[in-house]
């Protein structure tokens, strides 16, 4: 079993909105995402998805969306990203996802001797941040420790794999309470999204205080999946 990421599909829901207005890369890209998919991800593996799956505004809006998505080869664990509208009740949410298709919330999921935890999370507060602003990240930071914690819970001693939309660091790579929960836990790979652009010049991926972090937002990817890990290497770790 092999694990893979890609976030940030930005599939148009019913909004119509094709991604090429961001650039002739994004022509058909959910296509040349479908077809590397499909060349190279087994049923028995995992895709980590980090957010940013659809336009849609409703849950209505985005059913044939995910239903692509969950047609794919793999497992696949959804996150809910910041444009993620349409992801409101997470029953209703899990109830459209078919069997082998995960939605995490607050908790987390072993497949395959591996934990999967994780969480939206939220801009790195600062001392500029507004009231707002700060009040989101607390409950961010608590819902990545509830995940992470149900994920020690679930599968004691087992490797964990961590998703995040937003990057758990800011533009100057510095700690924050969503990096240290992570190495408190011992998390072994983490996964983020969110970023486009200028913003991805300054991505990093690499390993941090044990930690290795991907930057997998799927144009920064070239449109490609991102294989994390073997399961068998994680477990061996």
């Amino acid at each position: 079993m092999r694990v893979f990421a890609i976030g940030d599909l930005h599939l148009p829901g019913s909004q119509g909105k094709p991604m090429d207005v961001f650039g002739a890369h994004w022509e058909r890209h959910f296509e040349k995402i479908c077809e590397d998919w499909r060349a190279r991800v087994l049923p028995e593996d995992v895709v980590l998805l980090p957010g940013d799956l659809s336009w849609a505004m409703t849950l209505e809006e985005a059913a044939q969306d995910i239903a692509a998505i969950c047609a794919l080869p793999g497992q696949k664990l959804l996150l809910r990203g910041n444009h993620d509208y349409w992801w409101s009740s997470l029953t209703r949410v899990r109830a459209l996802l078919p069997e082998g298709n995960y939605a995490l919330q607050n908790d987390a999921r072993v497949l395959q001797g591996i934990a999967f935890a994780g969480t939206r999370g939220w801009t790195i507060a600062a001392p500029a941040s507004s009231a707002q602003d700060l009040k989101i990240y607390r409950r961010e930071v608590l819902r990545l420790e509830l995940s992470l914690q149900d994920a020690a819970r679930k599968g004691p001693g087992l490797p964990i794999v961590a998703m995040l939309h937003y990057p758990p660091f800011n533009e100057r790579q510095e700690d924050s309470e969503f990096t240290q929960l992570l190495e408190r836990y011992g998390v072994r790979h983490c996964v983020y999204g969110h970023l486009h652009a200028e913003g991805l010049r300054g991505a990093f991926s690499g390993e941090r205080n044990g930690v290795v972090y991907h930057q997998v937002s799927c144009d920064g990817l070239g449109f490609r999946l991102r294989e994390i890990a073997q399961g068998e290497a994680l477990a061996g770790a």
